[in-house]
């Protein structure tokens, strides 16, 4: 499968997640950090501008941020992007935990990571408020 889904490169998602802590531990400041997290947005494939509107709009960001969903042998796949570029990023850091999983392990992964990264601390509430707006709405993807 090609095109704008994210593919995992973790076993799961709780594999991800210890990945995605250690490569953030491996920076000293949040300047760093933040760095890294824009890095991971460049990754993203793109997202199709057809996408861009208000159907695939997740309420609750500050920043414009579009999810689109696709399942395939039991697995759903993501594709993502925002207009703001540490969101991107987020989106991203999001994909990689949940896309290419099945619906009970993005349900049952809790978003509580994103506390104990602290990452949610680290961002600006608005931010920190969308980015759990973000993992929210991909778990309801998971469970309709």
């Amino acid at each position: 499968m090609s095109g704008p889904w994210v593919q995992p490169v973790d076993a799961s998602a709780s594999e991800a997640i210890a990945a995605i802590s250690d490569e953030l531990a491996m920076f000293d400041d949040w300047m760093d950090r933040y760095e890294y997290i824009i890095e991971m947005g460049r990754s993203l494939p793109s997202f199709p501008a057809k996408w861009q509107n208000d159907a695939h709009r997740v309420p609750g960001c500050q920043s414009q941020v579009w999810l689109e969903a696709h399942e395939e042998e039991g697995n759903l796949f993501f594709a993502g992007a925002s207009d703001a570029t540490i969101v991107n990023g987020l989106v991203a850091l999001l994909m990689r935990v949940y896309s290419g999983r099945s619906k009970a392990e993005i349900e049952n992964t809790d978003p509580g990571f994103l506390h104990e990264l602290g990452l949610v601390k680290a961002l600006s509430t608005n931010r920190g408020n969308g980015v759990e707006a973000m993992a929210q709405a991909i778990r309801a993807r998971a469970r309709a």
